[in-house]
């Protein structure tokens, strides 16, 4: 038992609540933030050498035991993940200092950021699936706020969109729950994997089962995408960067958790499907991506290709192909976070959000130029860039199976990085390297020198991570290989939380 694990949990919620007292000191709210989230890294990074050392974590409220009782699970999975968000969060916060506006900042910006990463650290952390719903809903709950806040009409016309699917798939999920709790009988997660085991899945289990896999498409933006593109549109670059490291990145966690520890019994069925989706969400994203001249959509764009591509390797289903899920996982979440941060300075620079009425940045910003292309580079999956090994382990898990469609689907995967590269630098190259179009826009927000260095401070922060994690891999490698470890033997997460 470690007592530590609820603290990136605690500490948000903490943080969210001190900032709500002090709402009209926005600067002392920034300081609050930087603090709690930087204090939570230090603890983070204890308890994953904690986990290296004896194992997983968990913690147990109110003496009750698992199953009974609330637990936290602490796996190297979990831990990995919840500090990416914390890393991500701080560069995120640091560039909504200096771009998300004073209005925004007076109406509790930071208090809602606060209570989403509560959310996602809960999501991440939590032991069974009731309250994986609760903390799904603390962070939607605060992302409705973040999606709404500044009133814009396009912000209140895609919020409801957002909000729909959103209460869509929450409804699912209850319903999904409470079929499996009552087939079953428990909600700890690992109990329930006992007693799908001992059940062989039946027929009535995979059918469930579907019903998560579709609650989780909808949050993950697997296939289910279609609210994405608008909604992720509306809101500042700030709070973009948040929605795309964090958001869809619990949905792909709850369906990496769900499908490699309870529902693995008929894979013929489920994983086949999971690689279905991961093939034709990638066949999608990358028609996106290929299609638009707006900035933004091809950014969300990539965000879609990069999710068929992480849950590739979970239909894969093996050591190598969690090796690169994880790897890629992580990476995703810094270069997807810095993609929107660059992204959202190129259009602030430039005044448009559409290529043919943007160019000429080099000259004057090539520090952001060069940050872009690099940037590129990381995502498409160049070596030695982050983004490299997490692919490279997935297709080569792919292609270790034997199996005929999974050679196709990694083909497909290897064809979204090229289409990503392209589409990529095709961007670099509107934006920065040719001649400013005549009659160019005039910046809707002005940015001047001190403001422009200050907001590619945290783009370049996350840059270096990015790169880090390429050169750097065989320190980093250990930790993923014992998270992928407990993904490809789901009975070290079992035995770690039922005490076997």
């Amino acid at each position: 038992m470690n007592n530590l694990v609820v603290l990136p949990i605690a500490l948000p919620i903490l943080a969210g609540v001190l900032m709500v007292f002090f709402r009209k000191q926005v600067r002392l709210q920034k300081g609050i933030g930087l603090i709690f989230n930087l204090t939570t890294i230090g603890f983070i990074l204890y308890i994953i050498q904690q986990a290296r050392q004896t194992g997983i974590q968990t913690l147990s409220f109110g003496g009750w035991k698992p199953p009974f009782g609330i637990v936290l699970v602490g796996d190297m999975l979990s831990l990995l993940l919840v500090l990416t968000t914390y890393v991500v969060a701080i560069a995120c916060l640091t560039f909504a200092f200096g771009s998300i506006g004073r209005d925004r900042e007076s109406h509790l910006f930071y208090p809602f950021v606060q209570f989403l990463l509560a959310g996602v650290s809960g999501s991440f952390l939590t032991g069974d699936l009731f309250n994986l719903f609760v903390f799904f809903e603390v962070m939607l709950m605060s992302s409705y706020a973040l999606i709404v806040l500044g009133g814009t009409k396009l912000q209140l016309r895609e919020s409801l969109k957002y909000l729909l699917f959103n209460v869509l798939s929450s409804i699912l999920f209850v319903v999904a729950t409470a079929l499996l709790y009552g087939a079953i009988g428990t909600l700890n997660m690992a109990h329930i994997a006992e007693r799908v085991a001992s059940a062989d899945q039946t027929g009535l289990l995979t059918v469930i089962s579907l019903l998560f896999m579709i609650v989780f498409s909808l949050k993950a933006s697997l296939l289910l995408y279609f609210w994405l593109p608008g909604s992720y549109s509306a809101p500042p670059a700030a709070v973009q960067a948040i929605f795309t490291a964090l958001l869809t990145k619990v949905g792909i966690y709850s369906l990496i958790r769900v499908f490699s520890l309870i529902f693995i019994h008929e894979p013929q069925i489920t994983h086949q499907l999971i690689g279905w989706l991961a093939a034709l969400t990638m066949v999608l994203g990358m028609i996106g991506v290929i299609a638009y001249r707006h900035v933004q959509k091809v950014l969300i764009y990539n965000i879609i290709v990069g999710v068929g591509f992480v849950v590739l390797g979970l239909a894969v289903f093996s050591q190598t192909a969690f090796e690169g899920v994880i790897y890629y996982l992580i990476h995703d979440m810094i270069a997807k976070a810095l993609l929107f941060m660059v992204g959202g300075m190129i259009i602030m620079l430039a005044g448009s959000s559409h290529l043919n009425k943007i160019g000429g940045l080099m000259k004057s910003y090539p520090g952001l130029g060069w940050t872009t292309l690099i940037t590129a580079f990381s995502i498409a999956g160049i070596p030695p860039l982050s983004g490299f090994i997490g692919k490279l382990l997935i297709v080569q898990g792919s292609f270790a199976t034997g199996r005929t469609d999974l050679y196709w689907f990694a083909g497909i995967g290897l064809l979204s990085s090229l289409l990503l590269l392209f589409s990529l630098v095709r961007l670099f190259m509107e934006a920065f390297w040719k001649e400013a179009p005549e009659g160019q826009a005039v910046p809707v927000v002005q940015i001047n020198r001190k403001q422009y260095r200050f907001l590619l401070m945290p783009c370049a922060i996350l840059l270096i991570i990015s790169i880090g994690m390429g050169l750097a891999a065989e320190w980093i490698y250990p930790y993923v290989q014992q998270a992928a470890e407990t993904l490809a033997d789901p009975s070290i997460y079992i035995k770690a939380v039922l005490k076997e």
